[in-house]
């Protein structure tokens, strides 16, 4: 009795999290689709869209900003991707021999810069003394690599069995054979894992390049949806528009935007999601 009276508190508490989790989602997807005027004169949970109306998505895709920060976000996120998986990759390598002059005390080196850094403005200053203001690079090359995710894949290249590089040794091979043959082709669930975690973190970076980037042409797509959600910019959206409806389509525009930056990041997802949880718990067996 006890057990069944546990499971039901378990499944109760999961359906509401559930809730809480979908609830956001389904009401940015029902006030897309609604009608403007119907939106902004109700009250309460939205279940469903009031009145059926894909007018704030056509004015939606056919504004040149979005399409633009579209561009300039996919150019950060494969250059994040390369950039830091080849990083993390060669410097993990490096950190996972066992012979390594020094190896503790450079692991030990980059931890610390996990838990201190000199702030923003030092930041600020060498971005802009090195010439990389208002350019893409300020959001790559500072970035380049995760400390927590070099030493999550640093454990996950230590956790593979020493007798396959001693054979690969024995056959002739040197590091770069057994780096790109045998460590990444082993490696490939914990790769993924950083390539996700890597790729989100420059799909929803915006903070950063509103620090150093002022070229409307080079926001990316999470600074163009803060200009519509907090500062009310939809010009260029109702541009061909009437009165009427530009006033309509002020409110449901946000939430179709919104709508448009999400999708891309949830329909990949669950491609990568195989990968996910047996990743994680490779790069976290064995310190």
């Amino acid at each position: 009795m006890p057990d069944r009276i546990l499971n039901i508190v378990v499944y109760l508490s999961l359906i509401v999290l559930i809730a809480v989790t979908c609830y956001p989602l389904l009401y940015v997807l029902s006030a897309s689709l609604s009608d403007g005027d119907r939106l902004m004169t109700a009250g309460g949970l939205l279940w469903k869209p009031l009145g059926f109306s894909t007018l704030a998505y056509e004015r939606a895709l056919a504004n040149p900003a979005l399409w633009r920060g579209y561009w300039n976000t996919l150019l950060l996120v494969v250059g994040g991707i390369l950039l830091n998986l080849s990083m993390m990759i060669v410097g993990a390598y490096v950190l996972s021999r066992r012979n390594v002059l020094w190896n503790k005390v450079f692991i030990k080196l980059i931890v610390v810069t996990m838990f201190f850094n000199a702030g923003l403005i030092p930041f600020y200053l060498v971005v802009k003394g090195i010439g990389m203001m208002n350019t893409l690079w300020a959001l790559l090359i500072p970035f380049a690599i995760k400390t927590f995710h070099l030493i999550i894949m640093r454990t996950a290249f230590l956790s593979l069995p020493p007798e396959l590089e001693e054979s690969a040794q024995i056959d002739g091979a040197n590091h770069r054979d057994m780096l790109v043959k045998l460590v990444v082709p082993l490696s490939m669930p914990v790769i993924s894992v950083i390539m996700l975690y890597t790729a989100v973190d420059k799909w929803n970076m915006w903070f950063i390049p509103s620090v150093f980037i002022q070229d409307r042409m080079l926001y990316p797509l999470q600074l163009v949806l803060r200009e519509i959600l907090i500062n009310n910019v939809t010009d260029s959206i109702s541009i061909g528009a009437s009165v009427g409806e530009a006033r309509k389509i002020g409110e449901t525009i946000k939430y179709a935007t919104i709508m448009l930056t999400t999708l891309p990041v949830l329909f990949i997802y669950p491609f990568l999601q195989k990968y996910f949880v047996k990743g994680a718990l490779v790069g976290a067996v064995k310190g």
